[in-house]
């Protein structure tokens, strides 16, 4: 087998150990959000869910990379609950510490009324 054919194999393996062993949102939901009392995947009456539910929060919890949807969705949230928005963004490495600070500074650039809290590194 060539070296390039190799080593893509050996990345394509080492990825997919990396990305099975990394719990998925649902498990964050679970930890953070009954951790503190809320109740996880609440069904609106159009159908839509909001995945933890505060006596205060309506929050969105998301994956670094999906900082951007989280704001929409979470300023979503708050409308149909009459809640404040908030936004649980799960950084599983050094490298989503950027979408944690780019998260942060468009927050706080334009005022968005929105609680921040990370889970991660």
């Amino acid at each position: 087998m060539p070296k390039a054919s190799l080593f893509f194999c050996i990345l394509l393996y080492t990825s997919s150990l990396s990305s099975a062993s990394r719990p998925g949102e649902i498990w964050y939901q679970k930890v953070w959000c009954e951790g503190r009392g809320g109740k996880i995947e609440q069904r609106m009456p159009d159908g839509r869910r909001v995945d933890c539910l505060t006596e205060q929060y309506a929050i969105e919890m998301d994956f670094a990379s999906k900082w951007q949807e989280a704001i929409g969705q979470s300023l979503d949230y708050a409308m149909l609950t009459g809640k404040k928005a908030g936004i649980v963004l799960i950084l599983n490495s050094e490298f989503d510490q950027q979408h944690w600070e780019r998260l942060q500074k468009v927050v706080r650039y334009y005022q968005l009324p929105i609680q921040l809290w990370k889970l991660g590194p």
